[in-house]
C-alpha cells in the first residue's frame, strides 16, 4: 500500500525547498489552464485558438507562457538528483519513472483507441483533429527527456565555468538566429530547441548553488531583452504558437522566448520570499504534496478532458457560441469545470502508473550511490541510446499525432521523416532499454552484490 499524501507531507524534512515543488505544480497548472481557455471549437467541430481570434489578448502569454519555469525547475531538481546518484544509468531510470511510465499508458491508450476508430472508418472530421491535437503535449515530454538525458555534461560545465556555462547557451542562441534570420540558413533554427530550453534548465543549476543573487536584474534584463526584440526584430508578440504565423516564438524557440524565460525565472525568484512562507504552511504543503503526485497524469490527459468536453457538447447538439462573443465567455467557467472534472477521472484511473516503485531505505546504504566507474560503461551506453530513442520518438508522435496509424501517416521532425508506427515503436524500446540499463540490483565497481544499485533512487 503507498503512502499517502498526507504522510509524505508530514515526513518532510525542513531542508527541503518546498517553494520550487510549489513553482512545479503552478507552472503546470496554468499550463492546463491556458490549454483549456485557449481552445474554441467551431460548430463544424474545427478547432481554433482564441488568440487568433482576439489578438488583442496575445500579451496576455508574457504572464501565462509559463514553462520556462517548469524548465527552470526541473534543472533545480536535476542537479540535485545526479548529485546524489551519479551513475549515469540509475539517474536516468529514477528521473524517469515518473515521466515515460505515464506517457507510455496514454502512447498505449490512445494508440489502441486510434486503431479501433480508423478500422471502423471513423477517423475523419472532428475525430481525426481529436487524434492529431491530444498527441501535442508531448513535445513537453520529449524536451523534458532531453534535459534529462544532457543533466551530467552540461551540469559539469556548470561546476567548472558558472554563469559562462549559461552564457555559453545563450549565445548559441544568439548566433542560430541571426543565421536563421540574418543569413537564411535553412534549417539552422532547429538547434534553438536546444540551446534555448536548456539555457533555461542551466539556470536552474544556478538556482541549486545560490547564484542568482539579483533575480531583479535578471527579471528586468529578460522583459527588456524581450521588449526589443519583438518591437524591433522579426519576433511575433504570442509567446506561444499560433495557426498560420511565418514565425513562431515556440516551434522552434528563439531569443525572444529565452529572453521571456528569464524575465519568468526572475520574477518568481522575486517571490521566493513570500512563496515559500505560503508554502510552508501545513494545509497548502499537503495540497502541493498531492498535486505533485498526480501532475504528469493530470498534464497527459488534461487535452483528451478538454475534447471530451467539447465532444459531448457536439454529440448532444449543444449549441456552441460563437468564440470571443459574450456567450462564449459566460461558456468559460461551465466548460472549465466539467473539464476539471473529467480529468480528476481520468487521474483516478492512471495515477497509479505515476507512483514511484517500492525502493529500498537508502539507510542500508550507507550514503549516496559511488559515482560511475569503467564497470558502467555498457550500462551508461544502453541508458543514452535508450533515453535518445524515447526522446526521438515521443517528439516524433507530438508532430505526427495518433491518426492514420495504419497507413504509416508521417511528418517532419526537424529535418527527417518519422511515421506515426515508427514514432510509437521507438518511444516504446527506448522507454524499455533505460529501464533495463538502470535497474535496480545492477552492480558496479566497488558494489559486486548491487546493493548500492538496489537503493539508487532520485529525491522528489
Amino acid at each position: 500500500m503507498g503512502i499517502s499524501a498526507r504522510e509524505l507531507a508530514a515526513a518532510t524534512p525542513a531542508t527541503r525547498d518546498r517553494y520550487i515543488d510549489l513553482l512545479r505544480v503552478a507552472s503546470l497548472g496554468v499550463v492546463v489552464l491556458g490549454h483549456w481557455l485557449m481552445a474554441v471549437v467551431g460548430a463544424d467541430g474545427q478547432v481554433g485558438n482564441l488568440l487568433a481570434v482576439v489578438p488583442e489578448l496575445q500579451v496576455v502569454t508574457w504572464g501565462l507562457q509559463v514553462m520556462p519555469v517548469f524548465f527552470f525547475v526541473g534543472g533545480f531538481s536535476h542537479a540535485l538528483a545526479y548529485r546524489s546518484r551519479p551513475r549515469y544509468a540509475a539517474f536516468l531510470r529514477a528521473r524517469l519513472q515518473r515521466l515515460l511510465r505515464p506517457t507510455m499508458v496514454f502512447i498505449g491508450v490512445w494508440g489502441a483507441v486510434a486503431l479501433t476508430v480508423q478500422l471502423v472508418g471513423g477517423d475523419g472530421g472532428p475525430t481525426g483533429v481529436a487524434l492529431r491535437l491530444v498527441a501535442q503535449p508531448l513535445w513537453f515530454i520529449g524536451i523534458y527527456l532531453a534535459m534529462v538525458a544532457l543533466t551530467p555534461p552540461l551540469l559539469g560545465l556548470h561546476e567548472r565555468y558558472g554563469w559562462g556555462a549559461f552564457a555559453g547557451l545563450v549565445g548559441g542562441a544568439v548566433a542560430v538566429d541571426a543565421l536563421r534570420f540574418a543569413a537564411g540558413v535553412p534549417f539552422v533554427e532547429f538547434l534553438n530547441f536546444a540551446f534555448v530550453w536548456l539555457a533555461v534548465h542551466q539556470l536552474g543549476f544556478l538556482r541549486a548553488d545560490g547564484k542568482i543573487r539579483r533575480p531583479g536584474a535578471l527579471a528586468a534584463t529578460g522583459l527588456l531583452g524581450a521588449g526589443l526584440l519583438v518591437a524591433l526584430g522579426p519576433y511575433p508578440l504570442s509567446m506561444v504558437g499560433m495557426p498560420g504565423e511565418k514565425v513562431s516564438n515556440m516551434a522552434p524557440p528563439t531569443l525572444a522566448l529565452l529572453f521571456h524565460g528569464l524575465w519568468l525565472v526572475g520574477a518568481v525568484e522575486l517571490l521566493r520570499g513570500p512563496g515559500s512562507r505560503f508554502v510552508a504552511r501545513a494545509g497548502v504543503w499537503h495540497k502541493v504534496v498531492a498535486a505533485n503526485g498526480i501532475a504528469m497524469t493530470a498534464f497527459l490527459w488534461h487535452l483528451t478532458a478538454m475534447l471530451g468536453v467539447y465532444g459531448g457538447m457536439l454529440a448532444l447538439d449543444v449549441p456552441l457560441p460563437v468564440p470571443a462573443t459574450a456567450a462564449w465567455w459566460l461558456h468559460v467557467p461551465l466548460r472549465i469545470a466539467v473539464a476539471i472534472l473529467l480529468t480528476a477521472v481520468l487521474v483516478a484511473v492512471f495515477r497509479r502508473f505515476e507512483q514511484p516503485a517500492p525502493t529500498v531505505p537508502a539507510a542500508e546504504t550507507g550514503g549516496p550511490s559511488p559515482a560511475s566507474g569503467p564497470g558502467d560503461a555498457p550500462h551508461t551506453a544502453l541508458a543514452a541510446i535508450g533515453v535518445t530513442l524515447a526522446l526521438l520518438g515521443v517528439l516524433g508522435l507530438s508532430m505526427t499525432g495518433f491518426g492514420g496509424l495504419l497507413e504509416g501517416h508521417a511528418a517532419t521532425l526537424i529535418a527527417v521523416r518519422i511515421t506515426a508506427p515508427a514514432a510509437v515503436a521507438m518511444a516504446l524500446a527506448g522507454w524499455l532499454l533505460v529501464e533495463r540499463a538502470g535497474r535496480p540490483g545492477r552492480a558496479g565497481p566497488g558494489d559486486p552484490t548491487g546493493r548500492v544499485g538496489r537503493a539508487a533512487r532520485a529525491e522528489g
